[in-house]
């Protein structure tokens, strides 16, 4: 098992089915995804080119699905989370009922298709 791997199936609950449950909606909705151990983070990349990652912060009790190339999305803004930052963008969940499944592959599918143009606008 890969450190990714291994930084999901060793979450205490509720952290781990959350994010189980974006893994598999992740990794149903684009080909090619490698997933990675990066920043203690897993990392998904496409085409050799970061793509999203999770971040669990068990202090304030959420998972966070950060895209790279967020500058440039354009589907379900209102969603997103940017919390003090410039660019990054994120989904957040607090619970696997907050999971809209639609919604979420909706932002992976917008995210698939602007990765090539990078992290800045």
């Amino acid at each position: 098992m890969n450190p990714a791997e291994d930084y999901i199936i060793n979450q205490e609950e509720p952290f781990k089915s959350i994010l189980l449950q974006l893994q598999v909606l992740v990794e149903t909705s684009v080909a090619n995804l490698e997933l990675k151990y990066k920043y203690r983070l897993p990392f998904y990349y496409l085409n050799g080119k970061p793509f999203c990652y999770f971040n669990v912060s068990r202090k304030k009790g959420y998972v966070d699905v950060g895209f790279w190339s967020s500058a440039h999305l354009s589907v379900h803004l209102d969603k997103m989370i940017t919390e003090g930052r410039k660019v990054m963008k994120s989904l957040r969940y607090h619970t696997l009922d907050d999971i809209d499944a639609e919604v979420f592959v909706a932002v992976i599918k917008d995210a698939e298709s602007v990765n090539h143009k990078g992290f800045w606008k």
